[in-house]
């Protein structure tokens, strides 16, 4: 089993300290280059103007307005950057998702949402795994767990924890009658190995269990129990992965996952006057969504900005930048 020597508090605050000077160090060299980058596009619009005064040729003109659209790409990406400005931002990401009320709906919402978050990875040429699926009795899943690996792919999801709640006519009612549905997305970090060893888990405090992956993966992956299942008895904390046919590279990754979990924890922890990170994760019922997709009105809403969008196909095909940055937006302006 996993343990963890004990450091003192010392030295692991002195840990943290070099870990966040290291952080910020990095973040700041890629800011200057991108500014960097921009000063070299004003210098050559400027040149381009001067040719353009000077021959009145609309060849000129094209090309300026493409440089001046570059420019503001570029001045965008580093606006971006300085909305990252939480810890862990920089880090790679799990995505739990949790089916609620609702019943056959909520279970195919859930998976319409997994589907959404792995449209999102594949726009920004991030990385995608599920590591763990629990699939729904008819249709649909009740839970699964991705892992997001990209720059700042935690920074870009983190607002995305909440309750989602969706109203459509149910294709699962032969009376077309409307239905809501629910479901819960919790985001947190991959914290780096250094980090993680600020924790100590102990032996006697873990109980793993292997079971049978569940839906389609082939005949070895139903037929052999490679699937991990552990539980951190004191929080009750329980982490999942069957992604992989190897049991020992499962229980790798489900031991990552509790790791992290509890790397974040202790860090909410410092932040929150001892309120653990799992009391975020509310009741997956009426009062505590964060956005809300009505579908037979073509309009998603988010609650917390007011942002809307009436493109639902497009949200649920993954380009939800437009709700993240409201939010990032939002955790950045001056109280």
């Amino acid at each position: 089993m996993l343990k963890y020597e004990d450091c003192s508090k010392n030295r692991d605050e002195n840990r943290s300290e070099k870990f966040e000077v290291m952080r910020r160090s990095i973040n700041k060299k890629i800011e200057i280059e991108k500014i960097k980058r921009v000063e070299e596009g004003l210098e050559n619009i400027r040149i381009l103007i001067d040719f353009l005064i000077e021959n009145k040729d609309e060849d000129f003109l094209n090309e300026a307005f493409q440089k001046i659209s570059e420019v503001q790409s570029k001045i965008e990406d580093i606006r971006l950057i300085r909305l990252f400005s939480k810890k862990n931002d920089f880090c790679n990401c799990y995505i739990d998702l949790q089916s609620g009320s609702g019943g056959i709906d909520s279970q195919d919402w859930t998976n319409m949402l997994m589907r959404m978050y792995l449209k999102w990875a594949g726009l920004k040429k991030f990385r995608s795994h599920i590591l763990d699926i629990s699939y729904g009795e008819l249709t649909g899943i009740k839970s699964s767990t991705l892992m997001i690996q990209g720059k700042y792919a935690y920074g870009w999801l983190r607002t995305e924890t909440g309750i989602h709640r969706l109203v459509r006519k149910s294709p699962f009612d032969s009376s077309g009658r409307r239905h809501t549905s629910f479901s819960s997305v919790f985001v947190y970090p991959e914290i780096s190995d250094d980090k993680n060893q600020e924790i100590e888990i102990k032996s006697h405090d873990l109980r793993i269990e292997s079971y049978r992956s569940s839906g389609a993966g082939g005949q070895h992956t139903n037929k052999t129990e490679s699937a991990i299942r552990i539980t951190h008895i004191p929080t009750g904390i329980v982490t999942q992965c069957q992604n992989d046919r190897s049991q020992h590279r499962n229980k790798e990754h489900a031991l990552r996952q509790l790791r992290n979990k509890l790397c974040e924890i202790k860090e909410k922890e410092k932040q929150e006057n001892q309120k653990i990170i799992e009391n975020s994760k509310f009741d997956i019922t009426w009062g505590h969504q964060i956005r809300s997709y009505v579908l037979d009105h073509s309009r998603v809403k988010d609650l917390r900005t007011g942002t809307e969008d009436r493109n639902v196909q497009s949200i649920l095909n993954g380009k939800i930048d437009k709700f993240i940055i409201a939010n990032l937006n939002k955790e950045n302006i001056p109280l």
